[in-house]
């Protein structure tokens, strides 16, 4: 399925037929989304995160699929799911739910639940760590990667940032749940917009319809009510980043807060 906005054509010279314009700006985009494709192939996923380079991921337990120690350093397993949030639960219906894709793009777009129901689904399972030192195991998933996204919306090549806002606000403001993550990050394979937990729909005080998850990151870099993504050219801090949150947020570096 190809999403893309309607363009506004000068007035001169003469416009040209409307199947042409159509012909033309479909294979630009298809050209944009290979070379942007192309790109994140030969991208080196261990560079990503310098400030680490070199650093032994700590834990304990058996390797998970990533090679890492199952549990990360200052963590223990819960077998419930707790949870965390600003105060506020939004109660959104999947017939007014929206994301919207934009910033630094060559297709922005905005996606109703039956296009992102419509888009490549997955199935995963994944560990869910939490900053406040619980991890659950085993997580299993549906929702859209992360990855099929950015291949729609197609970022421009200084992008290199992702800004997600949630339909949640601190209570008693209009301030809005954003979180930052680097872009290389984001389009790892098992960052998923996620609507169903282990075979039902995503609860609402979990983030549903849809949420953001980050298994290799502590899990606030993960959205709830997911409603927007921004791609940006500079690092833009989110909410809990900019009140001394890491930046970074690496649960096998015990990577939990600014001074860290």
């Amino acid at each position: 399925m190809l999403f893309r906005c309607h363009t506004v054509l000068p007035s001169r010279p003469p416009a040209l037929p409307a199947r042409t314009i159509q012909s033309v700006t479909d294979r630009d985009l298809v050209e944009r989304r290979r070379r942007y494709i192309q790109r994140q192939i030969a991208l080196d996923k261990s560079a990503v995160n310098v400030k680490f380079a070199g650093r032994r991921p700590a834990g304990e337990g058996p390797p998970n699929r990533h090679g890492m120690p199952k549990l990360p350093v200052g963590q223990h397993e819960v077998k419930n799911w707790p949870v965390l949030d600003l105060g506020e639960q939004p109660d959104v219906s999947l017939d007014t739910w929206k994301l919207e894709v934009g910033g630094l793009v060559a297709n922005p777009l905005q996606l109703t639940w039956n296009d992102f129901m419509q888009l490549p689904q997955v199935d995963d399972t994944s560990d869910f760590h939490c900053v406040t030192t619980w991890s659950r195991y085993d997580n299993h998933w549906r929702g859209v990667r992360f990855k099929t996204i950015a291949e729609l919306a197609v970022p421009a090549d200084d992008a290199h940032f992702v800004l997600c806002t949630g339909y949640d606000f601190a209570p008693g403001t209009i301030i809005p749940y954003t979180v930052n993550v680097p872009l290389a990050r984001a389009l790892d394979e098992d960052v998923l917009l996620v609507h169903t937990w282990e075979g039902r729909p995503l609860p609402r005080e979990h983030g549903g319809p849809v949420r953001v998850i980050t298994p290799k990151l502590y899990a606030w870099k993960g959205t709830k009510w997911v409603r927007r993504i921004e791609f940006l050219p500079r690092d833009r801090r989110g909410f809990w980043e900019v009140r001394g949150y890491s930046n970074t947020a690496e649960p096998w570096l015990n990577d939990r807060y600014a001074s860290d």
